[in-house]
């Protein structure tokens, strides 16, 4: 889920805006003997984010407890964060919207989402602590967890089997030997990993527990040459090296899905809507492919993830919070909760909630790691590194390159610092 975050001048031009909104305590805001009855509250979704019976259950359920309605209005992720950003700043903004888990601090920062607190205090004691990271914002709580998805490992069972590795491995360094076994054993590419697959980079990165940036006064600054970084980068160079993919290229670039399909490659790092790309390119493939949790350094313990999803959000200037948290609170219940992950198969806000993962294999493979998984920094300032071309992508590529980790960390050190200097 490669979602940009706004853009500077879209935040900075709504920071007025929005203050001026502000939040209303007026009388659309109260609940009356008939509790909210002629209301009607509008929520975002995004396009494919919410199935029609999950909105119809939930619409129905919410008007039987508030006496009010609502409306869902579809949009797409094309061109969201402006058209966000114009109706945050208008006087009646939607009131409950869906928002990209990254996005969530650039939001929050300007003011234009309400403070949920009393909404985390009461519902959210159990949701999963590293799902819920990007709705906080310098200590506030602006947004609540609402659904997520991560990498996995999708092989094809065949070139496995033709190899004689019986058993999906536990650890990182068992998945690298069943790798060489592979290039050993049969014709086939071991692993698909492309230079660039920078996402799975920041995973292994979390998985050190490294941070990307770090503070340098009341500035942030690169952080590429922390030895955390460093040993994350060398955990990829090692796995890289099994792979013919280019090593300035990304996982897009070719679809690593269309050279999965081919039947030529043992296993590949992506989300498990890609194996639909394998599938497309080569439909035969569907039956040979399996998936499984990255494994990382202990079988205790998966593999860092970049965890990426979307969190719900109410709008600061709406005039109908009250109303706003009920809605979330059915939402968000494990009830609802619960019937998104089955239905869309996604990873909920809560660890007791994956049972309803069970049959899902995409969801099954990608739950265990979610807890241990993390983001991109989450500050306002991140949005201009993600912008082509990436600094963490230059940085990676010099490394397989030859350079050491430190010596690529200097190498893009100044065009990462002067991004992150952007929206400061």
């Amino acid at each position: 889920m490669k979602r940009k975050l706004i853009s500077a001048i879209a935040v900075a031009g709504m920071m007025v805006s929005i203050a001026a909104c502000g939040g209303d305590d007026g009388e659309e805001n109260k609940a009356g003997a008939d509790g909210y009855k002629g209301q009607t509250l509008t929520v975002w979704v995004m396009d494919g984010s919410s199935p029609d019976q999950w909105q119809k259950d939930l619409a129905a359920e919410f008007e039987k407890k508030t006496q009010a309605k609502v409306t869902f209005e579809v949009q797409q992720w094309n061109g969201i964060q402006q058209k966000l950003t114009t109706a945050l700043s208008e006087e009646n903004p939607p009131d409950v919207f869906e928002i990209g888990n990254t996005q969530t601090p650039a939001y929050a920062k300007t003011g234009g989402l309400a403070d949920l607190a009393d909404l985390k205090a009461e519902i959210g004691g159990e949701w999963t602590e590293s799902l819920n990271e990007s709705s906080v914002f310098e200590g506030k709580q602006y947004a609540a967890p609402w659904y997520f998805a991560n990498r996995v490992v999708l092989y094809n069972k065949k070139i496995w089997a033709d190899a004689g590795i019986k058993d999906t491995p536990k650890t990182r360094d068992e998945f690298y030997d069943a790798l060489k076994t592979i290039g050993e054993k049969t014709d086939a590419e071991p692993i698909y990993l492309p230079g660039q697959n920078w996402y799975h980079f920041v995973g292994l990165a979390i998985g050190e527990g490294a941070e990307l940036v770090k503070k340098d006064g009341d500035k942030y600054v690169s952080n590429l040459d922390d030895p955390k970084v460093a040993a994350a980068m060398e955990t990829y160079k090692k796995f890289q090296a099994l792979s013919k993919a280019p090593k300035d290229k990304d996982e897009a670039t070719p679809q690593q899905g269309e050279v999965f399909g081919k039947g030529k490659v043992g296993a590949f790092i992506g989300m498990g809507w890609e194996a639909g790309i394998a599938i497309k390119a080569n439909p035969e493939i569907e039956k040979e492919i399996g998936y499984f949790t990255i494994p990382g350094a202990t079988a205790d313990k998966p593999e860092g993830v970049f965890v990426g999803g979307s969190n719900l959000a109410v709008a600061a200037g709406s005039k109908k919070q009250d109303l706003a948290k009920e809605f979330l609170k059915l939402a968000l219940s494990d009830k609802f909760e619960g019937q998104l992950a089955k239905l869309n198969g996604v990873i909920p806000n809560k660890e007791s909630l994956q049972s309803n993962l069970k049959g899902n294999a995409v969801a099954e493979a990608a739950a265990p790691a979610a807890a241990g998984g993390g983001t991109t920094p989450l500050i306002p300032e991140w949005a201009a590194v993600e912008n082509a071309p990436n600094p963490v992508k230059t940085f990676m590529t010099a490394v397989l390159n030859g350079k050491s980790p430190a010596a690529a960390a200097k190498q893009v050190e100044d065009e990462f610092n002067k991004r992150l200097a952007q929206q400061q």
